[in-house]
């Protein structure tokens, strides 16, 4: 692994002039009379962002922002197996005493990306006095934003928790804590598994992935988890849930199976992005206020991304035929779960009872998807609660002396 370099996001002027010569020859659909949002996103929000995209958003302006408030950096890491590649990472570290180790892992497409670390980080590196302090890492999935995309098949989750773990020991955090969501939960849950308790030492997610007790394999859970009564929070997620399987989850199904075919869509038309983003941006949040330029920022960073839209979708793919191993992955370090009414999947909590050495479990009233972003309080509070004085994972992190 080389040295780390300063990155700073630089797009190109030939790429804005690109991006609005497409803008201008936009072709939109036609839509059905008081269609809402049953089919998908309506036609008057992809006119209107199409229009504020092409004639006021200011790229050079979210550019500018992002620079000033993320610190970036780029490092080459080898994957076994596979090419070294060029991964793109946030990290910051916290001026105050007793601050641990936090690699990040932001969710996958769609549409999440480097940027969910955003509301976080200064509030994860510069807490209150006598409040836990993190030093942030926030890595780019390869194949996301601005880190380099995987150049052969077989590139899944355990790869993607292969990177994390070796970016963290190249800045010389040889112990440190986990936190992800969406596809950053199965991730940091890898690296729990694989690289705990000697390396990862707990695990916080904000999005459970979990299966039902096994009837024979495990029949005393099993048995409990049939006689325990779910209560209202559980039986609201499981609602949900319902729901997403039943009319939220073809973008999965495309992403999962044939995500080449998707992309040259994605990759041509800045409008087919837009919705394909946007539509996931409002229904998997609660009821979050997104104004069109924080929906643009979001979209622009897949847009101008250093690969293209198109390698992101393919972790779906690689996880759908490897997920049998990813269930096998068993956890033994100190876990902590937070519970958001509007997340999309949702257990109940007696399915995880084996998933590892569960230390706390927060039950939230409002946040969706996007906890980072939506209620970053929230999660971060967690966080502290979990891991500082008096939590139930203070001191899994060795004081350097």
């Amino acid at each position: 692994m080389t040295a780390e370099t300063p990155f700073t996001i630089a797009i190109p002027d030939s790429e804005l002039e690109l991006l609005q010569r497409k803008l201008e020859l936009t072709r939109l659909p036609d839509e059905l009379e008081d269609a809402g949002w049953d089919y998908g996103v309506p036609l008057a929000d992809v006119r209107r962002l199409v229009d504020h995209w092409k004639s006021n958003y200011d790229w050079r302006k979210a550019e500018a922002e992002l620079n000033a408030e993320l610190p970036q950096f780029t490092r080459d890491i080898e994957v076994d197996g596979h090419d070294t590649l060029n991964v793109h990472y946030v990290h910051k570290k916290s001026d105050a005493s007793g601050a641990i180790p936090l690699l990040f892992v932001h969710g996958c497409k769609w549409p999440g990306s480097f940027i969910e670390v955003r509301k976080i980080l200064p509030m994860l590196t510069s807490p209150p006095e006598d409040t836990q302090a993190f030093h942030v890492v926030a890595v780019g999935l390869p194949g996301y934003g601005f880190s380099e995309a995987p150049h052969k098949k077989g590139f899944g989750p355990a790869q993607m928790a292969e990177v994390g773990h070796k970016l963290m020991l190249s800045l010389g955090y040889d112990q440190y804590v986990t936190q992800g969501g969406d596809w950053g939960a199965l991730i940091t849950r890898i690296i729990a598994a694989r690289y705990g308790p000697t390396h990862a030492k707990a695990w916080h997610t904000n999005v459970v992935f979990l299966r039902p007790p096994h009837p024979i394999w495990n029949f005393l859970r099993f048995l409990q988890y049939m006689v325990t009564p779910l209560s209202q929070a559980e039986r609201r997620g499981m609602a949900r849930s319902l729901e997403f399987q039943e009319t939220g989850r073809g973008y999965y199904m495309e992403q999962s199976t044939k995500p080449q075919t998707i992309g040259y869509s994605l990759a041509d038309s800045p409008a087919g992005l837009l919705a394909w983003v946007y539509e996931k941006l409002v229904t998997w949040t609660d009821s979050y206020p997104w104004t069109d330029d924080e929906v643009l920022t979001w979209v622009s960073i897949y847009w101008f991304s250093r690969a293209g839209p198109t390698s992101a979708g393919r972790l779906y793919y690689e996880n759908r035929v490897s997920m049998e191993e990813l269930v096998k992955y068993n956890v033994r370090v100190h876990t902590g779960f937070s519970y958001f009414p509007k997340e999309l999947i949702r257990a109940p909590k007696a399915w995880s009872r084996d998933a590892g050495k569960i230390v706390q479990e927060v039950e939230h009233e409002k946040g969706g998807h996007f906890a980072a972003w939506e209620v970053p309080e929230l999660l971060v509070g967690d966080l502290r609660k979990m891991f500082g004085k008096g939590g139930p994972a203070h001191g899994v992190v060795e004081a350097k002396i």
